[in-house]
């Protein structure tokens, strides 16, 4: 895996996380972009996006900047390159976004689209307990991974192990997230 691919898959495991406990129910907060460096002199920001819904950061969304979550209302954006330059409502001078590279930018959880039935957020299956069709309990999916292919659903064990799984329909057979549950089906080799 490269490094570029490494530091996103690091991301993406990290996007769910918030310091201190989470709260019931899943995170707070979820990652959108981060922001790579100021943009001119009118207070602009180049962000790299790091969601599956770009279309949701547009002018008058509230968005929280940095681990400490700072609330800012997006007041522009334009695509540049593989990005977008934004701009905030209380920064319109460089000045103002001075030492904000590399800060995170969220959006809050209740703010996420609808998905289409069958699709989950990531951090809806952190914490699911994982039965096989026959019943047995394997422990709980504790990460996903992104290896390019399809993701895998890290599963810790009661007795501490780890077990991959990969995240295909011969494997994963009905995901639950209200009731809390995902039933697979063991392929040969997998435990």
């Amino acid at each position: 895996m490269t490094s570029r691919r490494r530091e996103m898959a690091d991301r993406r495991r990290n996007q769910n996380r918030t310091p201190g406990p989470p709260p019931p129910g899943g995170p707070e907060f979820l990652l959108v972009g981060v922001v790579r460096r100021p943009h001119g002199v009118k207070g602009e920001v180049l962000l790299s996006v790091e969601t599956d819904f770009p279309e949701r950061l547009q002018p008058d969304t509230v968005l929280y900047v940095g681990e400490q979550h700072e609330p800012h209302t997006l007041t522009s954006r334009r695509g540049h390159n593989d990005g977008l330059l934004v701009r905030f409502d209380d920064h319109a001078r460089r000045e103002d976004v001075d030492g904000w590279n590399n800060l995170n930018v969220y959006v809050r959880t209740d703010d996420r689209p609808p998905l289409p039935e069958g699709q989950y957020y990531l951090h809806q299956l952190l914490g699911l307990k994982v039965v096989t069709e026959d019943g047995a309990t394997l422990g709980t999916v504790t990460e996903v991974l992104d290896t390019g292919a399809n993701s895998v659903y890290v599963v810790n064990t009661p007795e501490g192990k780890e077990i991959l799984l990969p995240a295909i329909p011969d494997v994963v057979l009905t995901v639950d997230v209200p009731g809390g549950i995902m039933t697979v089906r063991l392929m040969d080799g997998l435990v």
